[in-house]
């Protein structure tokens, strides 16, 4: 097999685009009158924190941007670095700076900076001694302080498209000086879907499994065959875009409970699948279904939570893989029963009069009377036994404190179950009369 190149570098960074005119994706910030290509065409840099999942360009467009802008460029990553090497990076600028040169600090990784790192750079950005660039494949809001999210703008990078990524290795199978040198090569239409597919909207990857691909696959009559198993290989279990604890996680528990919520058993089934491909703690996904129970359907269908309950017990008896069919079958369950959140809409509002309302007292008929004292007191003298009453409910009878007198906090949904319970506290309170409030001996 004839060697892909005599660049030692990985086949990734040889392919790094030199121009803007290069550069692959992100049309929403370097389109036609898009944020970026505006900034460039004005000559003017200003601070800036790149937001996108790996792979989605942000070291290559930092660097793009600095050389357009005709800005030196240093490079930290928060990985390895402190204040003491941001200290060493602002001498440096403010060298260039003396120079005429302006410069641009790009910080890769910067949400792995804590608040006294993200502090010693302020000034140095607040005064101009340097352009900031950040890379963070975390949420800038949560990673990154609000004095430093002042002075610079959040652009977010998405996953490269497939058509996108098509286009990255169109390029480099024809560049035959950077790429795969002069190897002829046979992919079909099936493989090169395959290949972009495993690549899930990472360039990097993209590359990284074409290189591996191209030394693991056999040389037939003078050319270099990559076959779906090639692929597999290279790709071994290469889980989809998920951080556990980070953004991605978060956005698939959001999309999972919203699917459920809404009642859409595919789509519920599709993002549980995706977070136990990507790692996801399953008794954690069962937690979440048991809350759903609650939260969600309520009492339009009681056995929800019964089945999430279920669900719960057989996966921690079985493990994975074969405890996972019981969260797919709970997931099922819970999308495609009748919805209703009034039992959580009336906790809520329960807690918020608890919380704000002060210790309101419990009426004397409700109290419990074990001695002779209480007796005296009234505490119980008028209360009424439910069950001495035709359908076991005291017709002037009160429950709660005397302020509380007028409040309703449950209201059942014509959903499911809740239909009858509707009916049932119509009825219910039909029959009740308005109670008068005793007034407690002296």
């Amino acid at each position: 097999m004839a060697a892909s190149s005599t660049d030692p570098r990985p086949l990734a960074a040889r392919m790094r685009p030199q121009t803007l005119d290069a550069y692959v994706g992100q049309r929403h910030l370097l389109g036609k009158e898009c944020p970026l290509q505006a900034m460039v065409q004005a000559g003017h840099l200003h601070s800036m924190i790149l937001w996108g999942p790996p792979g989605s360009g942000k070291t290559t467009l930092a660097q793009l941007l600095a050389h357009t802008a005709g800005r030196h460029f240093q490079v930290l990553s928060a990985v390895n670095s402190g204040v003491r090497e941001i200290r060493a990076a602002v001498s440096s600028a403010e060298a260039a700076q003396s120079l005429g040169q302006g410069t641009v600090l790009f910080i890769d990784e910067i949400h792995r900076f804590n608040k006294s790192q993200q502090d010693a750079l302020l000034p140095y950005v607040e005064e101009g001694v340097v352009t900031l660039i950040g890379a963070t494949t975390e949420n800038p809001s949560f990673a990154l302080i609000n004095a430093l999210l002042s002075r610079a703008r959040v652009h977010v990078l998405k996953a490269l498209t497939e058509e996108e990524l098509g286009v990255v290795l169109d390029h480099t199978l024809a560049d035959r000086v950077l790429g795969l040198g002069a190897l002829a090569m046979e992919m079909s239409p099936e493989v090169r879907k395959g290949l972009l597919t495993a690549a899930d909207g990472d360039a990097r990857r993209l590359l990284n499994l074409l290189d591996l691909a191209v030394q693991l696959a056999p040389v037939r009559e003078g050319k270099t065959q990559i076959t779906a198993g090639i692929i597999a290989a290279a790709s071994g279990h290469s889980w989809r875009r998920f951080d556990q604890g980070g953004e991605a996680f978060y956005d698939e528990i959001s999309a999972f409970h919203k699917s459920l919520r809404g009642s859409d058993p595919d789509a519920a089934l599709y993002w549980l699948a995706r977070m136990l491909d990507g790692g996801a703690d399953p008794l954690y996904l069962a937690r979440r279904l048991v809350r759903m129970a609650s939260e969600d359907v309520g009492l339009a269908d009681p056995r929800a939570l019964e089945m999430a309950l279920a669900a719960k017990d057989a996966y921690a008896f079985l493990g994975s893989p074969e405890g996972e069919l019981a969260l797919a079958q709970a997931t099922a369950y819970l999308a495609s029963c009748p919805k209703s959140n009034r039992v959580y809409e009336a906790w809520n509002a329960v807690r918020a009069v608890v919380k704000g309302g002060g210790s309101a007292e419990v009426p004397l008929h409700l109290r419990n009377a074990p001695t002779a004292l209480l007796k005296a007191l009234d505490y119980g003298r008028e209360y009424q036994y439910d069950h001495d009453y035709p359908d076991a409910i005291a017709p002037e009878q009160s429950y709660l404190p005397p302020s509380l007198r007028q409040a309703h906090f449950y209201e059942p949904s014509d959903r499911g179950l809740e239909i009858r319970i509707q009916e049932r506290l119509r009825w219910i309170n039909a029959h009740r009369q308005p109670v008068r409030e005793k007034k407690p001996h002296a």
